[in-house]
């Protein structure tokens, strides 16, 4: 499939689209509403198409890269779902203890693309961890469509407990140093909010992308530095960052914001169309510059 971008589609319909994937529509209320777009010999079914994910595209570090040592890891999780399944990522000859990075997925559970976020971390020499939020129903199904349904399944409180008890695990392994990062996109960076929120001083690098922001009065149990990163074109999360700033400095929180002009929710995702390559490297590097700083010291 031909490559598209965000500026190949009205923002009208990519607006649509983050609807959809956020279970805001259905699927035939998409359909619906992309069939005024779909001019030239297109069908709203080939819009959807073209706006899905494409993991082909992802793949930045390869499954079986020498540089790095992967496995599945399962996590006790006594208060949320009881455990929890995940993705280890880790340098090949590491020497010595290394700092823990856990990788948070959007609302589709550890796709191919998260997998990816996690090598990426190992070969920046962080022992990175994807957890799958969708364990307890069977994990990951292999589809998008499929993955959001069974995520409506998952008890939210459970998964987020799953979450922590994930971040917990990594932080304590003998060969971790103890210092703990989390970075989260879309649905993961409102948990990367919340984890920030729960673990205090436990956690030192918090980097939500697009993630919902927490109200002011759990903003207020927030120690670590945060640096949050934002499209300048996602309106529905964005509406929350206003009152999380104002919290923020209220309570003398050590934050950073960015907010990427021409960008859209999910920017950093090169699955699919809504990617802005330019945007999303440059926020990559900030991410780890900001992991180097708060997490080497």
């Amino acid at each position: 499939m031909e490559r598209k971008k965000a500026t190949d589609f009205p923002q009208e319909l990519l607006n649509l689209f983050d609807k959809y994937v956020h279970g805001d529509v259905s699927r035939r209320e998409f359909l619906d509403g992309a069939k005024k777009f779909a001019v030239g010999g297109l069908t709203a079914a080939a819009l959807l198409e073209s706006l899905s994910p494409n993991f082909a595209w992802a793949q930045q570090v390869a499954k079986d890269d020498s540089r790095l040592t992967t496995e599945y890891v399962t996590v006790p999780s006594p208060q949320g779902n009881g455990s929890i399944r995940g993705y280890l990522a880790r340098p090949a000859n590491a020497s010595g203890k290394l700092p823990g990075f856990l990788v948070v997925h959007e609302n589709r559970g550890l796709n191919p693309y998260i997998e990816d976020v996690a090598r990426r971390l190992g070969t920046e020499n962080y022992m990175a961890f994807a957890p799958d939020g969708l364990t307890s129903v069977g994990g990951y199904p292999g589809d998008e469509d499929s993955a959001r349904a069974l995520f409506r399944d998952v008890d939210g409180e459970k998964m987020t407990e799953d979450f922590l008890a994930s971040a917990r695990w990594l932080k304590a392994r003998s060969d971790c140093t103890g210092k703990l990062g989390v970075v989260g996109f879309c649905y993961g960076g409102g948990i990367a909010n919340k984890l920030a929120v729960r673990m205090g001083s436990d956690i030192h690098a918090v980097i939500p992308f697009y993630g919902s922001q927490p109200s002011a009065a759990d903003t207020a149990k927030i120690k670590a530095p945060l640096l949050l990163q934002y499209g300048s074109l996602d309106a529905r999360i964005n509406a929350g960052w206003p009152d999380y700033e104002k919290a923020l400095k209220a309570n003398n929180v050590t934050h950073t914001a960015h907010i990427y002009e021409g960008a859209n929710h999910g920017f950093h995702n090169d699955t699919t169309p809504r990617y802005d390559e330019a945007n999303a490297k440059l926020a990559w590097q900030r991410t780890l510059d900001f992991a180097n700083r708060y997490l080497r010291g």
